[in-house]
């Protein structure tokens, strides 16, 4: 009796220390997630707030500048910037991978593969960009506001150029927890920005493409200050490499794996655009596309905040599976969604308990703010849903399922989320609210998709994979000489 009171005894004992170690785990998993997911959120609300006050500043002008700028904005980021953004988080995967295996060489190398092919795709894209009167005409657009957009978007073709390299750069960071260098950048850049765009705005004589020029010269900025650091800084020596005709071999690899990236993360982009399209079919579409405009615009600033943690635990799991670690790949996943599920719920709690207020920063039109305030249930229950869903992007652009992902939100956002928003919104005449509600189906079945994939995910195996990935081109005898070295 007292032998089987001992033996219980010492299985609690090991038990609590079991949970003490898994508890410890956590929270060192949970530091390593809070180091690189807090610079990346300053980071991106940074980036994001460049394009906010130069359409505040060019909204002083008068509604024809203010208009045309905003379609152009628009335009840039569904033709443009939303497609080299999708192309590089390729990049979360093979350069992620390749540190976590110490293969620094080909990390450095995949970066300028990356920006070698975006530099091509910009290319594509400003041709699109320079002719953009004549579409934006046979679409119906007023002639007058198509020809300053077109105007507009001419002046920010350097801004496309910049963003083929910041974006390979900002991975090249990010995959190595490098994250400092883009918060100081994006910091400074914002801080000259401001007097920048005022003086290009108001002062040259440029009026609203002034605030283009200024959206182009900050990007480059960033690029350069970016660019020194890489070249002169210590902590990036392990990964710096010179440009060589080694580059044109990391191509393929890139574009087999960027073209569903850019189909994943566009997919999603581009379903709110829908919706924003689709409200002005409705009637009292000028209340309605605002409501959902401001909608749409709370939603895309609450999202640095998940996307800061998306960027980390992708930073994470491609490190660990790249280093042959299936169980850290695993901590980070299950750090990350608990810290992403209590973030959610505080940023969508406060959100709710202002929902009377906020609508107010936005415009100072009552029934705009009460109609807003009416949304602010949907608009925290899209906080949530698009955060978490969010955070498993990242996991799975960290193990590589970017062709995966690409087939989830073209069944979820378009096959079910788009077609209820449009029964919601026209059929059962719930307006603005139903076409919101009907992405929000999409999303939750987003959510739930990825989190099935995510549930059942075999790490060892992924970890494989990410193994075979890195190592790919080379011959059976230098695979086997690199995993001892490794080992």
């Amino acid at each position: 009796m007292e032998d089987s009171e001992k033996n219980m005894e010492e299985r609690l004992a090991k038990d609590k220390e079991g949970l003490n170690l898994t508890w410890d785990l956590f929270r060192k998993e949970g530091k390593r997630l809070g180091y690189v997911a807090g610079p990346m959120v300053a980071a991106t609300l940074s980036m994001f707030l460049i394009n906010v006050i130069t359409m505040m500043m060019v909204g002083h002008l008068g509604k024809l500048d203010l208009s045309s700028s905003a379609i152009a904005i628009s335009l840039s980021a569904v033709t443009g910037f939303s497609l080299l953004t999708g192309m590089a988080s390729a990049l979360e995967t093979l350069c992620g991978q390749a540190y976590g295996a110490e293969q620094y060489k080909k990390l450095g190398n995949q970066t300028y593969s990356a920006i070698f092919s975006l530099i091509f795709v910009a290319f594509a894209v400003s041709i699109l960009w320079v002719n953009m009167e004549k579409l934006l005409i046979l679409m119906g657009q007023d002639p007058l506001i198509a020809r300053e957009a077109e105007k507009f978007l001419r002046w920010l073709v350097p801004a496309l150029f910049a963003s083929a390299i910041f974006q390979p750069l900002n991975r090249y960071y990010q995959t190595q927890s490098l994250t400092m260098p883009m918060l100081i950048s994006s910091s400074v850049t914002l801080s000259l920005h401001i007097p920048l765009c005022w003086i290009l705005v108001f002062k040259s004589g440029l009026r609203n493409v002034g605030g283009a020029l200024a959206i182009s010269i900050s990007n480059w900025l960033n690029v350069i200050f970016l660019a020194f650091y890489m070249k002169y800084s210590s902590s990036c020596a392990k990964t710096r490499v010179p440009i060589s005709l080694e580059l044109f071999q990391g191509v393929g690899q890139f574009f087999r794996l960027a073209i569903p990236s850019a189909v994943m993360i566009c997919l999603q982009w581009w379903s709110y655009e829908c919706v924003i399209l689709l409200s002005g079919l409705l009637p009292n579409p000028q209340l309605e596309t605002s409501v959902l405009s401001i909608c749409l615009t709370t939603i895309v600033t609450l999202y640095a905040f998940p996307y800061g943690l998306s960027a980390a635990v992708s930073t994470r799991v491609s490190n660990a599976l790249g280093a042959g670690n299936p169980k850290a790949a695993r901590n980070a996943v299950y750090s990350v969604m608990s810290i992403a599920g209590t973030e959610l719920i505080l940023v969508s709690g406060a959100l709710f308990i202002t929902r009377h207020i906020f609508g107010y920063t936005f415009s100072n039109e009552k029934q705009v703010v009460h109609s807003v305030s009416a949304m602010a249930p949907l608009i925290c229950l899209s906080v949530i849903i698009d955060g978490l869903q969010g955070v498993l992007s990242g996991v799975a652009r960290g193990c590589g399922w970017q062709k995966i992902g690409a087939y989830v939100n073209l069944a979820a956002l378009y096959i079910c989320g788009v077609p209820a928003a449009a029964i919601l919104g026209f059929l059962l005449h719930l307006r603005g609210r139903g076409l919101w509600i009907g992405m929000q189906i999409g999303a939750i079945l987003q959510t739930v998709l990825l989190s099935v994939v995510t549930c059942y995910t075999n790490w060892e195996k992924q970890a494989s994979k990410a193994r075979e990935r890195v190592f790919e081109g080379r011959s059976s005898v230098e695979n086997t000489l690199v995993e001892l070295t490794c080992k």
